[in-house]
């Protein structure tokens, strides 16, 4: 893998940049805003979004979960960061689809924050939003309980799992003000992942302009 396109205060692009790290890949890095940097972005992933990365041989390729995929077939089925097959793949993409259906719900309200005027915002909406983010934290904590101390959320090897949902709770706490109280479950384990050292490598705090959670 050549080049992966985006900050690392996006969950998305952080979760690419760490298994990548954990795997081994070497990359390079461009850190282009889908705000500022939109028409750069644009000459590699038409809709302007991020991650994108660039294969040593020109291949694009868009989307977090595509980009996931392709690291993971590179690993080989011993390596990859997934389970390749049955209870355990199904268990995995479960627990990420709910970590990255509340980043969305997540995402959607810091864009109502930043770019919709405070007059024009729609309260029932926002908090539909928050309530899909909460549940799915809640239906998340309920399963690091479960799991308590065990290395891995699913089976006995740390995988894209307990990346996901580590980075995607991170990335709600810096937005949405959450704390270790809410979800205590979720917040031991994403703290003992937060301390690995693949982790910090790209650790930026996302800053909500106009808030007060800036670090």
């Amino acid at each position: 893998m050549a080049l992966i396109i985006g900050m690392f205060d996006s969950p998305f692009v952080r979760r690419v940049a760490v298994s990548a790290r954990l795997l081994g890949v070497e990359f390079e890095h461009r850190n282009w805003s889908v705000g500022r940097d939109f028409d750069r972005i644009r000459e590699y992933n038409p809709l302007g979004r991020v991650p994108t990365v660039v294969l040593d041989d020109g291949e694009v390729l868009t989307e977090s979960a595509a980009i996931l995929d392709y690291l993971d077939q590179q690993a080989g089925p011993e390596r990859a960061l997934l389970p390749p097959s049955g209870p355990a793949r199904r268990q995995a993409l479960q627990l990420m689809a709910l970590a990255t259906g509340a980043a969305e719900k997540g995402v959607l309200q810091v864009y109502e924050q930043v770019f919709r005027p405070e007059e024009k915002r729609h309260q029932p909406w926002l908090d539909r939003l928050n309530t899909q983010m909460r549940e799915s934290l809640r239906a998340l904590d309920q399963a690091c309980a479960q799991r308590g101390n065990a290395e891995a959320l699913v089976g006995s090897r740390f995988g894209q799992a307990d990346i996901t949902v580590a980075i995607i709770h991170t990335f709600l706490c810096d937005t949405q003000g959450l704390t270790p109280e809410e979800y205590p479950a979720l917040h031991a384990r994403t703290a003992r992942c937060e301390a690995r050292p693949e982790f910090a490598a790209f650790r930026v705090p996302f800053f909500v302009p106009g808030s007060s959670n800036k670090s």
